[in-house]
């Protein structure tokens, strides 16, 4: 297992939109194919999150998402080289350095729970409350503004989390990277490409939030059932062409940044 220092370039605050068009590309070329691995991963996550053990599924899930993520980043290396994604490449990650990539699930899991209940030094737990189902946002609620506090609090702090498991699956498999190696050169590489990353994050929160809401909140002004058809038939196949692209970006993005310019042969293979 390598531990040496990896080396990676430092991009223009543009890359960041040129990670999801090139991105959107891959996913174009074969939408389908794609599609089918979103939906089987997802419907693994929706299985594991139902039954008696619903609390023991969701753990799981949260575990092996790099496992998965690296099902992703297969099917990507594969595309690039002539191929196309198959559901087969979805489970790849089990064939990686299993170990190392659980580690990763655990450094997600503990982050992400510590972000959200960072939330509650804000609202005192209506965030959480809100979004688990326990209590409806009144209008009394959004206008205190502490809803809005205890979200961007929680996303700041699950902020180095998200950066440090950016490209962490990606230098498990294809530097042969343990855990802590991975994690932090992601996260010095993340940090260094500031600008890039923050387009990016700009671009995803247009186009994957702020650009649907809008859409359905014109279509409402026509009632209802408009409303619900371009729901249904625009705004959900988008949704999904949309985080597909995210997948597929995060390939896209650890190419540009730790392989730029070199040939499509460079990485080694995923399995």
């Amino acid at each position: 297992m390598s531990s040496k220092p990896i080396p990676f370039t430092r991009r223009d605050a543009r890359q960041g939109t040129v990670w999801l068009k090139s991105a959107y590309a891959m996913f174009r070329h074969a939408p389908l194919a794609w599609l089918a691995l979103l939906f089987a991963y997802y419907l693994l996550v929706a299985v594991a999150g139902f039954g008696p053990w619903a609390m023991i599924g969701q753990v799981v899930a949260g575990l092996l998402k790099p496992v998965f993520a690296v099902g992703f980043l297969a099917a990507a290396w594969t595309q690039e080289r002539g191929g196309k994604p198959k559901l087969e490449h979805l489970f790849r990650g089990f064939r990686s350095n299993l170990y190392a990539l659980i580690a990763l699930g655990v450094v997600f899991l503990v982050g992400m729970t510590l972000a959200i209940l960072s939330t509650t030094l804000i609202d005192g737990g209506m965030l959480i409350a809100v979004f688990s189902g326990a209590e409806r946002p009144t209008e009394e609620m959004l206008a205190g503004g502490k809803l809005q506090l205890a979200l961007l609090l929680g996303a700041l702090c699950a902020l180095p989390t998200l950066l440090a498991l950016w490209f962490a699956p990606a230098l498990v498999v294809f530097h042969d990277a343990g855990a802590l190696t991975a994690l932090s050169h992601s996260l010095s590489a993340a940090m260094a490409n500031w600008r890039p990353v923050a387009v990016y994050g700009i671009t995803v929160f247009t186009l994957g939030g702020v650009l649907p809401g809008l859409v359905i909140s014109i279509a409402q002004l026509f009632g209802e059932a408009v409303a619900g058809l371009l729901g249904v038939f625009l705004v959900v196949p988008y949704l999904f062409a949309f985080i597909t692209t995210l997948h597929i970006s995060d390939y896209v993005s650890f190419r540009d940044v730790f392989h730029a310019g070199e040939p499509n042969s460079s990485p080694a293979s995923a399995g």
